[in-house]
């Protein structure tokens, strides 16, 4: 590590997913070129689905699944080739047909926080492909995941809006 090093604070949040940037994804600034935040966003909410129990198994039993439909991403410092990065992931809130969550991604190896991501995504039946109630287990999961995650501090970048401010 170098001498800048720090361990993420991860705000008592596990570590969901870990990726490392690579070249293909870095654009003419040389750094991480925005759509590729969003892929590691993508496979951080594939990795926190999968541990409330919203897997590929779940998946197949019900013929369900998620779909996004609202992102907001925040990009507060830059990552470049090669550098490893962890997300974590705070469930906002849920009902029986929407879950509202939030990504972090940090360095790694210096810490710093690089990136949020907020998300909404809802439960969909696939045989008809519309929205739909979760299954009882999966609400449960969620419920209890929520809980927990009750007393963690609201996120900064929670609920921003994209504007100039005028005086």
């Amino acid at each position: 590590m170098s001498r800048d090093s720090a361990a993420p604070d991860l705000l008592g949040l596990p570590e969901i997913w870990r990726e490392r940037v690579r070249g293909e994804w870095c654009d003419y600034n040389d750094h991480l070129n925005m759509a590729y935040y969003v892929l590691i966003f993508d496979h951080g909410t594939d990795a926190f689905f999968d541990s409330v129990g919203l897997d590929a198994a779940y998946r197949k039993a019900n013929d369900c699944s998620t779909f996004a439909v609202e992102t907001h991403v925040n990009y507060l410092a830059e990552v470049r080739n090669g550098d490893e990065v962890i997300c974590t992931t705070q469930l906002l809130d849920f009902d029986e047909k929407r879950i509202h969550f939030f990504h972090r991604m940090y360095h790694a190896e210096r810490g710093f926080l690089a990136a949020t991501n907020e998300a909404m995504g809802v439960h969909v039946d696939m045989r008809v492909r519309k929205v739909a109630p979760m299954k009882a287990e999966l609400q449960a999961a969620l419920n209890a995941l929520r809980a927990s995650h009750r007393a963690l501090p609201r996120p900064e970048q929670q609920g921003r809006v994209i504007g100039i401010p005028r005086k």
